[in-house]
């Protein structure tokens, strides 16, 4: 019988070698993964570059417009044609309009095209303007003004018109055989073709309701219409003064209130102007604005409703935002009590230590942050140089100073060393966006410095990466 051969297999193993440069760039890639990680996880400080500007208030009113106005009516009834624009100044005495009794003035204009009514360069510039002026100065919830406008521009085209042609058409009319009846100013003053009814309106009588331009309309009588007896055809404003009265909610009386004179712009006419301010009470016992002017009264001739902003004081300085500025408390020291270190070059106190062999004094560095009325400024808090109790030395001296008196300060965190340091800030005006501070501070802002945009997300000391 033949033997049975061995059959097992033992299999080679070869020797576990070790990729070192495997294991570094595992290391490096858990690294990495980690700093990711850690850097999205962590809240991030942003920061805020100091700039030079500073702040102007606007506040945005709607007033109503009074001017010395009176009202024109005719005597007699008939075709009514114009001889002076609106907004133009007549004379005493000078041609206003004129009534054609018999109406063949429109059918003699018909008829003879040789009169030359056409509009001029000028005209067509001039209501360019008033649609520009319109343009600029729209708002969808006072949608009625569009047709206001348009009785505007109809009456200023025939107007126009009218007085092209009516220079030229004595002579013509003589030889037709037709008469007009002149009507000349009573008075020397502007003319104005937009009546509404406020021409007698006085400060004292204004009232909330007489803002509320719903229900306001102005009537303008055109050229070449028929006007009955005691009509009224035009107004004259015979006083070159003129007042704007506006509401006044609270914080605009507190804050208007002492100035005598306020800088007023009125956006629809590119024109800036100071006006004369006080306040008023009206007839239904509110507080009221009222501005006064001695100039431009002809560019709002006809309009009764004017809206402008007010631009209060300026105030120049270091602009910062209003989220980068905290409050932060502070023991105070005399100021007689500073001394400095063995160098002169540190800035500090002598502090009292006492132990079993008796009290001792010893120099400590100290942060001054602010200085005021004869004291310093230092920090305050569980890691702070100083606790409350503590005694000071003056320096040359016996006298001794408890630290405990307090008092805070607005400041913001100064991030330029790559950890926050509080900052005092002196506030010279804000918004709700912005603070203008003061510059030159001994222990304030420089331009370009970096502080920290929202003062809530750092405290003093905290490292930052920017």
């Amino acid at each position: 019988m033949a033997k049975k051969k061995n059959s097992k297999i033992i299999r080679y193993r070869p020797p576990l070698n070790i990729n070192v440069g495997m294991i570094i760039f595992s290391i490096i890639f858990v690294y990495m993964v980690f700093s990711v990680y850690t850097y999205i996880k962590k809240d991030k400080v942003q920061f805020y570059e100091v700039v030079e500007g500073n702040i102007v208030n606007d506040h945005q009113h709607t007033g109503i417009i009074l001017r010395d106005e009176q009202v024109e009516e005719t005597d007699c009834t008939g075709y009514i044609n114009y001889y002076v624009r609106e907004g133009k100044r007549a004379a005493f005495g000078s041609p206003i309009y004129s009534i054609d009794e018999t109406g063949k003035l429109a059918d003699f204009l018909e008829e003879n095209p040789e009169a030359g009514i056409k509009l001029t360069d000028d005209n067509f510039v001039d209501i360019k303007r008033q649609l520009s002026a319109f343009s600029m100065n729209f708002e969808n919830q006072s949608f009625g003004e569009v047709y206001n406008l348009q009785y505007s521009l109809e009456a200023a085209v025939l107007e126009y018109a009218n007085f092209n042609s009516l220079g030229n058409l004595d002579a013509l009319m003589n030889r037709a055989g037709i008469t007009i009846q002149q009507v000349t100013a009573p008075a020397s003053g502007v003319v104005s073709y937009a009546i509404d009814g406020y021409e007698t309106l006085k400060p004292e009588q204004i009232k909330e309701e007489v803002f509320n331009r719903t229900a306001y309309s102005r009537a303008f009588t055109k050229a070449g219409n028929l006007i009955q007896e005691s009509a009224p055809v035009y107004k004259l404003v015979t006083s070159d003064r003129w007042s704007v009265i506006f509401p006044l909610a609270e914080e605009s009386i507190s804050e208007y209130s002492g100035h005598s004179t306020l800088h007023v712009n009125f956006n629809s006419r590119d024109l800036e102007i100071d006006g004369e301010f006080s306040i008023i009470t009206g007839q239904d016992g509110k507080q009221y604005g009222k501005l006064d002017f001695d100039q431009y009264m002809v560019q709002f001739v006809a309009d009764r409703y004017v809206s402008f902003e007010i631009d209060m004081e300026k105030a120049s300085g270091l602009k910062i935002p209003t989220t980068a500025v905290t409050t932060k408390n502070f023991y105070l020291v005399p100021a007689e009590y500073m001394t400095y270190g063995g160098d002169s070059s540190n800035t500090g106190f002598m502090k009292e230590n006492y132990s079993e062999n008796g009290t001792q004094l010893e120099f400590v560095p100290t942060t001054i942050y602010y200085s005021s009325d004869g004291y310093y400024y230092i920090d305050m808090g569980e890691n702070a140089p100083f606790q409350a109790g503590d005694y000071v030395v003056k320096p040359e001296s016996q006298d001794r100073y408890q630290i405990g008196t307090s008092a805070s300060l607005q400041g913001v965190y100064n991030i330029n060393k790559g950890y926050a340091v509080f900052k005092q800030i002196e506030i010279l005006k804000s918004n709700e966006e912005y603070y203008t501070i003061k510059r030159g501070t001994s222990y304030g802002l420089s331009v370009y410095d970096h502080i920290v945009l929202n003062a809530d997300t750092v405290y003093e000391g905290k490292l930052i990466y920017q």
